[in-house]
């Protein structure tokens, strides 16, 4: 049928997914193990390039958020705790 083509990738992917998975961890297990080569090094650099490129250290008023966020969900943890709330 026309539509085949779509099922095919569709399937394939859907199979391949846990392999592809396992072997991504895999491999930053083992760069995490072998950071002072200088070779892993080279292999994760664009990584860590671009992570650097997309993120940012947040500013005063996310932090405040963050902060305030914490204290609310403590306090709320607080009137829980024999109910084993975990926040």
């Amino acid at each position: 049928p026309k539509l085949w083509p779509f099922y095919a990738k569709a399937g394939a992917r859907i199979v391949l997914l846990p392999l592809i998975a396992g072997l991504s961890y895999e491999v930053l297990k083992w760069s995490a193990r072998h950071d002072n080569s200088t070779l892993v090094r080279l292999l994760i650099a664009p990584g860590l390039a671009l992570q650097k490129l997309t993120t940012r250290e947040p500013d005063d008023a996310q932090l405040e958020v963050a902060i305030r966020s914490m204290e609310e969900a403590i306090e709320m943890n607080e009137g829980h705790k024999d109910d084993r709330l975990v926040v």
